[in-house]
């Protein structure tokens, strides 16, 4: 049995998802579409050779009964709404993050979900699925390193456009790491604080670049997390974590080595599509196995898309006071546990 995808929202990263559901992952198709520039939408199913259905709005699309599950790849703010309407119809839900632009919007949808009685939401934290994450955290798991004690990371893109803003840095960039941190060591935030090294003269007058974030778990692990939008030689993703007994490092992207004009290197990528692109095949192929084998998705929860909105918005308030700002979470429900 096929899973018959709707797709909400057909802009870049839409078109590559239905482009991995059509012609990568199994046991999926794309069976209807809508986006808010209907010609879009005609096109992105033309451009596919898709058999799919556009429709005029999300309403529409989530009542058709050939959908089992919405995939919301559209505007940030336009998420909620559309979680909290398949929910509502008891379709399965791939959203994109962030799952709300606001802890509130995200505590909507964790509470519409108890309400409907099992998990049906999946937040598209691609990096969980990453084989290298993975290989670390199954280290941390089994006490590899002893007590995980510090984590060092960076989050580097050779340049960002001008409509990149500072709180972005902490909502659309560090977020990635926001989620992959508490994962990798099963521990909730505490804190947070944000601070600014000499600014790099490739950033645009309106953006502090770099910045350094530092997170304070429940546990006592400090997490410092290098932001630099603007550091031109390439996307670089680092993480190491510090044990009582050993650390662990994320492995490098495998490139080839070469040997060329007296010099010994290997290349550095410069798109995160393609850093990342075995981890959203496999987070996809996740999603549909989980929903048809066990009835439910397995990624990411609505829960860990609230974290990641509570954790963002008082990094938003730490980027602007300077100051350690606390984490204040509402109590995990057993649904969830």
């Amino acid at each position: 049995m096929m899973l018959g995808f709707g797709v909400v929202g057909t802009g870049a990263i839409g078109r590559e998802h239905m482009k991995r559901i059509s012609n990568t992952v199994t046991g999926a198709e794309i069976r209807a579409v809508t986006d808010v520039n209907q010609e879009a939408a005609r096109k992105a199913v033309e451009d596919l050779g898709l058999q799919a259905l556009v429709y005029s709005d999300d309403s529409a699309l989530i009542q058709d009964d050939n959908v089992d599950a919405v995939l919301v790849t559209s505007w940030g703010p336009a998420h909620e709404a559309t979680v909290l309407k398949a929910i509502e119809a008891g379709k399965f839900v791939f959203v994109e993050k962030p799952l709300s632009t606001t802890a509130e919007g995200c505590m909507r949808i964790v509470e519409a979900e108890m309400k409907y009685g099992k998990r049906l939401v999946q937040v598209g934290f691609m990096r969980r699925y990453d084989q290298g994450y993975r290989q670390m955290k199954e280290a941390i798991d089994n006490n590899f390193i002893g007590e995980p004690l510090m984590i060092k990371c960076a989050h580097r893109n050779a340049e960002v456009g001008e409509n990149y803003t500072t709180d972005m840095a902490i909502l659309d960039t560090l977020i990635h790491e926001i989620d992959t941190l508490h994962w990798l060591v099963n521990d909730d935030y505490k804190s947070i604080q944000v601070t600014y090294p000499k600014k790099t003269r490739n950033a645009l007058k309106h953006l502090k670049d770099p910045q350094i974030v530092t997170l304070e778990t429940v546990g006592g692990i400090i997490m410092q997390a290098e932001i630099f939008v603007n550091c031109k030689y390439g996307y670089d993703i680092q993480c190491e974590v510090v044990g009582e007994e050993g650390v662990v490092k994320l492995p490098e992207v495998s490139t080839v080595e070469y040997r060329k004009n007296a010099v010994l290197g290997s290349t550095i990528l410069m798109d995160w599509k393609y850093r990342f692109e075995d981890a959203f095949n496999k987070e996809f192929q996740d999603f549909i196995d989980s929903t048809k084998e066990k009835g439910v998705p397995s990624g990411p929860s609505a829960w860990d898309g609230y974290i990641a909105a509570v954790t963002g918005d008082a990094g938003v308030k730490a980027q602007e006071s300077g100051e350690k700002e606390p984490i204040r979470l509402e109590d995990k429900p057993a649904f969830y546990k």
